[in-house]
């Protein structure tokens, strides 16, 4: 029987390990533990798979390590690979797999929620109503989302989901995508980068990071970007400069950002930091712009159907492999 462990579990997530797993019978160790480091790799002994997630860093003394203990499989059941050294992984023979693609609604909906809590200014008014303070304020005036224009950034399934949404709001729709799509003008209206920033009052981003792009959300990007416009980034973290999103809120330029991701986010995000104060100023100043900037620790994906989708692919992708040797789904 294959042994399979699979790291960053969370107890709400374990049912659906085990559902799935009824129709491949692996013997499946699911652990809490993220993978940090060695001490985490070594939790790999006795196994022939292993199963990431985001956050989930298979260095070079990782792989090492899997390879000493006899791991064959590396999966993550992630869209995005950066957390896996893979040149090494290539190198030292392992056979890697992903998850190309899960229920887009789930970030999608996540954009939306962040968008709409922003534009309707939902957490500056409950956080004064949690304080007992019931009056009306000048910043709870708004637009209604049918008389905005909205930019989507990337239009793979999850920003034309996150279009769909918008559109289906009564939302007038743009999108930005390095290669047009094709059959979604019923959906939105593609037009040029720097059109978008100019004309849009919400901005969400879901284009894929790649390093030699480097960041698209830059100080440059902001400035074009039409004064009072809120910025929502659900993709990467990687693709945003920080400290030019803080500049801007603490200037007026932008009227809020939501931010469901952080560059080299593990070292805040999935950890209980209360009582303590954040290493990172940079993400300090962000938590402290609350209300305006609204951050949620990379759960766009924490929804039953998305996390079903990344468990049954990752199952079907060990399945391939076993089977015939080969998965559709490596990389």
């Amino acid at each position: 029987m294959m042994k399979v462990l699979a790291y960053g579990v969370r107890d709400i997530e374990r049912p659906v390990f085990d559902i799935a797993n009824q129709k491949f019978g692996y013997e499946l160790v699911c652990v809490p533990n993220y993978l940090t480091g060695p001490e985490e790799a070594w939790l790999a002994q006795g196994c022939q798979a292993v199963i990431l997630r985001g956050n989930c860093w298979a260095t070079k003394e990782v792989l090492d390590i899997y390879k000493k203990l006899g791991v064959e499989y590396v999966l993550t059941r992630t869209v995005g690979v950066d957390h896996i050294d893979l040149t090494y992984a290539r190198q030292l023979g392992f056979k890697l797999a992903h998850v190309p693609f899960y229920s887009p609604n789930a970030i999608a909906e996540l954009a939306l929620t962040l968008a709409m809590t922003l534009l309707r200014n939902v957490a500056y008014t409950t956080h004064l109503t949690s304080q007992h303070d019931f009056r009306i304020h000048e910043q709870m005036f708004s637009k209604e989302i049918r008389n905005c224009t909205v930019g989507v950034v990337g239009i793979g399934r999850i920003g034309l989901t996150t279009a769909m949404l918008f559109k289906g709001l009564g939302a007038n729709v743009l999108a930005y995508d390095a290669f047009p799509k094709e059959g979604v003008d019923h959906i939105c209206t593609q037009v040029e980068l720097d059109e978008l920033l100019a004309k849009s009052d919400v901005i969400s981003i879901h284009a894929p990071y790649i390093p030699a792009n480097g960041k698209v959300i830059t100080k440059e990007f902001i400035s074009k970007m039409k004064p009072g416009a809120i910025l929502i980034n659900t993709a990467r973290g990687e693709l945003q400069d920080v400290d030019a999103i803080i500049e801007a809120i603490e200037s007026g330029h932008l009227a809020g950002a939501g931010l469901d991701v952080l560059e080299n986010e593990s070292q805040v995000f999935f950890k209980d930091l209360r009582g303590q104060e954040i290493s990172d100023p940079a993400v300090k100043k962000l938590v402290d712009l609350y209300p305006k900037v609204l951050l949620t620790p990379h759960m766009g994906s924490y929804t039953d159907e998305a996390v079903e989708n990344m468990v049954e692919t990752s199952f079907n992708n060990l399945k391939d492999y076993l089977e015939t040797g080969e998965c559709s789904n490596d990389f």
